[in-house]
């Protein structure tokens, strides 16, 4: 008797989940091009405040041309703003999850093993693995449905996507 209550439970749980799974994933493309959005505004924003001190003014400054810092401000903000308009998406995904994992592994893990706080006991390296790994999920992704990439894709591709 208890083994047919649970297999009705667990038939339920399958019906609820499928059903969940096939509503939420309507909304895919669309969240997929929000994720780009966001992902890339933050990573422009963190160029933009190297390169203009703006929106807010860096830690230390950053002199113009300076190895390494001005050029990896130069890289966020150039492909920041183009995987936010969706623009070129895999390709300047590659290059900033490439650029995010050059930074993890030259400036953060020389300090620490830990990414998780700041030095002394971790290394401050989170950022630079959340927006490696976000990055690198855009190039497998692309930019989304709502992204120029889309916009200017051949018919037969834009059909072939959907």
């Amino acid at each position: 008797m208890a083994e047919t209550a649970r297999l009705g439970r667990d038939r339920n749980v399958c019906f609820v989940t499928t059903n969940l799974n096939h509503r939420l994933a309507r909304y895919a493309p669309a969240v997929l091009s929000l994720f780009r959005l966001v992902y890339g505004l933050l990573f422009a924003a963190y160029g933009s405040m190297i390169l203009f001190s703006w929106p807010v003014r860096p830690t230390w400054p950053f002199h113009f041309g300076a190895w390494p810092g001005w050029y990896a401000g130069l890289l966020e903000f150039v492909t920041g703003l183009l995987i936010a308009t969706g623009l070129f998406t895999r390709a300047a995904a590659f290059i900033a999850s490439g650029e995010m994992a050059v930074a993890y592994f030259w400036m953060h893990q020389p300090r620490s093993l830990w990414p998780i706080g700041d030095p002394p006991a971790g290394n401050g390296g989170i950022l630079a693995i959340l927006f490696c790994f976000g990055f690198f999920l855009l190039v497998f992704m692309g930019g989304g449905s709502y992204s120029i990439d889309a916009l200017v894709a051949p018919p037969a591709v834009r059909r072939r996507k959907l």
